[in-house]
Order: structure tokens, then C-alpha cells, then sequence
């Protein structure tokens, strides 16, 4: 009997579109450009206009998405090994790391390309850093050597508003500077809540994640520090005039719901008890909403 004949197309050339999109994390980068989104509208105190909106939006993902691409061609050995990210298309084969590397690289040429000619080389040199942190300083550096790897390398999430703003105003101000920090001292409190449901995951790969190295009450402890940093950070802007009571409502009802969640997942793992999702999934996908609403706050109140 004659054998079945083969595909003789290596397993790249079978890639679609779907796949090479996969690869720039759309989940992730939706967060990112929404807070450069509204960071525009901080900038702008009103309506940016429809041009600088559309190039930085297309900019923005194709810079936050080639982070993406690098991202999983560098992490792609423990890609493997780990549940929810062997299915990648760079740890699966489906697109080797070369093609990936080629399509990474177009993105984030392009994307600087188009943010240097249509709004500020300020906000294209914003862009490029974030990139530049969260494949070098982040990926290739911290995740592997030490728990400050989200602490220290979270600050590559921090860039998007700063490339939003720069593309209205062509300058970075305190106020920039807050909505850096805001996201500075927020992204271990919701990294963190993932990290304790994975925690598993990360010790096989050996990935020195924060619940791995020091443990789950550390962890909490840790949360609920930076819950406590963000909440009264974000806060600060009304003190200096930066925002008005609009802001300053949404933002105290925010952190307020911010810190009861973090509170409650820390009484229940110093309790004893060990980590269930009923109480760390809440505050992770809150501490996303968090965010979300309390740039919208900010862009509706500097609006007013």
C-alpha cells in the first residue's frame, strides 16, 4: 500500500495571519493602548484630533506588539514547558524564530517610521524605550535572574501614556510623570495576583517569580503595599492642581475597591489558607479595570 503523501511545506509556511496576530499579544496590548489612548486626551485637555489618534493607535500596537514577538521568540524554551503558553506559535514551531524575528522587526521599524513623521520624534524615542525595556532590560535580564523582575521590568508597561502624550504636546510634564508612575507601582499588584495561581508553573521552568522565591504571604504582603503606593500616588495629581474632582471622586472610589480586594486576599492567605482563585482572580481582573477607568477619569475631568 502506498504510504499517504506528506505536506512538504515546512510547518512556517502554514502560519496564517491569525498566528503571526497571536504573536503580538492582542490581549495584552489592548490595556497598553488604551491608557496612550486616553493619555492623548490628558494632553490634548480635549479632543486630539482623528489623525494624530489613528497613526499613534497603529503605532502604538505595532510597537507594543513587536515587544510581543521578541518577547516569545527569547522565551520560547520555557514557552514550551508551560501550559497556557505551549501553544504559542514560536514554542509550537509554527513560525520559527526567524520569520518571527523578520516580522518583529518590521513592526517596530514602521512603527517609530510613523510616529517620527506624523506626530513628535519625542513620542517615537518613548515608544522605542518601551520597547527596548520590556525585550532587554525585562525579558532578557530580570524574568530569569531575580524577583524584582516585574518590579523593575514592569516599568517597560509605563512608556504607552508617555507616547501619547508626547505625540499631542511634544514634551513630557509632572503630570506625564504621574501616569508613569501610576502604572509603575500598579503593575505588581496585578502581576502578582496572576503569579500566586501559577505560581506552579513558574517554579518548573524555573522562572523566579516573587510566590516562588519567598512565598504566598510575602506575596500578599508585597500586593498590598503597592495596592496602598498606587492608590495614594494616583491621588497626588488633585494636590497639585494637575486634575480636579471629577478625577479625584472616580479615583478615590477606584483605589478604595483597589485596596478592600488586596485587603481580602491578604487576610486570607495569612490565614492559613492556601490561594484559591474565588480571591486572587477578583483583584487581578480588577486591577485591570482599575486602570482603565481611572485613565478615563483623568482624561474626562482635564476635558471639563
Amino acid at each position: 500500500m502506498t504510504p499517504p503523501a506528506t505536506d512538504p511545506l515546512p510547518a512556517p509556511m502554514r502560519a496564517t495571519w491569525r498566528d503571526y496576530l497571536a504573536l503580538t499579544k492582542p490581549k495584552v496590548i489592548s490595556l497598553l493602548l488604551w491608557t496612550t489612548i486616553t493619555a492623548m486626551f490628558m494632553a490634548a485637555r480635549g479632543w486630539p484630533g482623528l489623525w494624530p489618534l489613528i497613526v499613534v493607535s497603529l503605532a502604538g500596537y505595532m510597537s507594543a506588539g513587536s515587544a510581543g514577538v521578541f518577547n516569545m521568540i527569547i522565551d520560547r524554551d520555557i514557552d514550551l514547558k508551560m501550559q497556557r503558553t505551549a501553544k504559542r506559535p514560536t514554542s509550537s514551531g509554527l513560525i520559527s524564530s526567524r520569520n518571527a524575528a523578520i516580522f518583529g522587526t518590521a513592526l517596530q521599524v514602521l512603527s517609530f517610521a510613523l510616529l517620527w513623521v506624523f506626530t513628535t520624534p519625542l513620542a517615537a524615542w518613548m515608544s522605542l524605550a518601551g520597547f527596548i525595556f520590556y525585550v532587554v532590560i525585562y525579558t532578557m535580564w530580570l524574568k530569569r535572574s531575580t524577583w524584582h523582575n516585574i518590579v523593575i521590568g514592569g516599568a517597560a508597561g509605563c512608556f504607552p501614556p508617555l507616547v501619547g502624550y508626547a505625540a499631542v504636546t511634544g514634551n513630557l510634564d509632572l503630570f506625564a510623570g504621574y501616569l508613569f508612575a501610576i502604572i509603575f507601582f500598579w503593575t505588581p499588584v496585578h502581576f502578582w495576583a496572576l503569579a500566586l495561581m501559577i505560581k506552579e508553573e513558574y517554579r518548573e521552568v524555573g522562572i523566579p517569580m516573587l510566590p516562588v522565591v519567598h512565598g504566598d504571604r510575602m506575596t500578599v504582603a508585597q500586593i498590598g503595599l503597592y495596592a496602598i503606593y498606587t492608590v495614594v500616588l494616583s491621588l497626588m495629581p488633585v494636590y497639585f492642581g494637575a486634575v480636579g474632582w471629577v478625577y479625584f471622586v472616580s479615583g478615590a472610589a477606584l483605589g478604595a475597591w483597589l485596596l478592600v480586594l488586596s485587603w481580602r486576599l491578604y487576610r486570607h492567605v495569612m490565614s492559613g489558607a492556601k490561594v484559591e482563585k474565588k480571591v486572587a482572580v477578583p483583584l487581578y481582573l480588577y486591577s485591570m479595570l482599575y486602570l482603565a477607568l481611572l485613565f478615563v477619569a483623568g482624561a474626562v475631568d482635564r476635558m471639563l
